[in-house]
């Protein structure tokens, strides 16, 4: 937040019988904040899509169509597997979906891989125990058989976007289902937000708060494109901002900025297509609900991650691409 002084007004008590005269000290307004610095870390992904900052620091990326997740570093953008042996993609999207960490341990969320889509495989959590062996925690493929959801659906088992540690466990957005659900250690999944068509995608959670970006309904037009807010109690989602073109993730910043993720313009012909290369936007929340571009012309994003004044932006044609110099007020200062 900027802070502008008042004008001061100094009195000048010239002689005692002489009126007081006014003078005028001037301010200087503050400096402009610089320019955001993009530089691209790596292209070596086979296909980009969620992301998280792992507890020794490094950016961790799902490549659903490989089965992988890989590690990055966030300075060289040297590129490593962490885990492989993850099942694989029946679709040009599904696979490995995203990734969280709780303390130590690395969690896959797995979609689009059931018997609802020929396949055999579980949809759900994943635990990586070493770099080629994983253990299932949590079926929510099972769950969404079990509790179909009230709005229109065409793959019984859902379509999973993100995962996100919270409270010993995990949330997991379902963008065709239309719900948020609350994951367990012990397998135990509820259904916590229930929405309308309007496809919730990423999340971010900071202690009781938990914020989530909906794509909206195609053919995803901008201002359906929204962050919400809700809260532990799960208390009706409120909307914080709209206008972000297919809204995939929202992040906080530095003294409360906080950060959407747009895929960009959407001319596709069925759902789940992505938006045109080149039209994704990382933008700034503002207070008023508007939202305001940072950077302009990313190839499809995915995910990002934010950590101080620098995002990481992970896009669909396999490319890692670094902001810095994030800058603008915080929101609701």
């Amino acid at each position: 937040m900027y802070v502008f002084s008042r004008t001061a007004v100094l009195p000048l008590l010239l002689v005692p019988v002489v009126s007081a005269a006014m003078t005028t000290v001037a301010v200087a307004a503050p400096p402009s904040p610089p320019d955001p610095v993009v530089t691209s870390v790596t292209t070596d992904l086979a296909q980009g899509s969620g992301s998280t900052i792992g507890p020794d620091g490094a950016l961790y990326v799902t490549e659903g169509p490989t089965g992988k997740v890989l590690r990055v570093d966030r300075d060289s953008g040297d590129v490593s597997t962490f885990a492989s042996g993850l099942p694989l993609p029946l679709i040009p999207i599904g696979g490995a979906a995203d990734v969280a960490f709780l303390d130590d341990t690395a969690y896959v969320l797995v979609t689009l891989v059931g018997a609802d889509l020929g396949g055999s495989d579980t949809v759900g959590v994943y635990r990586i125990d070493g770099p080629t062996t994983s253990t299932v925690v949590a079926d929510i493929g099972a769950f969404s058989l079990a509790n179909p959801p009230a709005t229109d659906f065409f793959i019984p088992t859902g379509v999973h976007y993100s995962i996100e540690a919270f409270r010993g466990g995990f949330l997991v957005t379902d963008g065709h289902h239309n719900r948020i659900l609350q994951v367990s250690l012990d397998g135990a999944v509820t259904e916590v937000v229930t929405l309308d068509n309007v496809v919730p995608t990423g999340t971010e959670v900071r202690g009781n708060d938990v914020l989530f970006t909906l794509a909206g309904p195609v053919p995803h037009e901008p201002e359906q494109g929204r962050v919400m807010a809700t809260d532990g109690k799960w208390s009706a989602p409120t909307q914080i901002a709209s206008g972000a073109p297919l809204a995939v993730d929202v992040e906080l910043g530095r003294g409360r900025t906080m950060y959407a993720l747009a895929q960009g313009d959407w001319q596709g012909s069925n759902e789940g297509d992505p938006a045109l290369p080149d039209t994704g936007e990382l933008l700034r929340v503002n207070d008023d609900g508007s939202m305001t571009q940072v950077v302009g012309g990313l190839d499809r994003p995915t995910s990002m991650e934010v950590a101080g004044t620098t995002a990481w932006v992970v896009s669909l044609d396999g490319e890692i691409t670094r902001v810095d110099n994030l800058a603008g007020p915080p929101f609701g200062r």
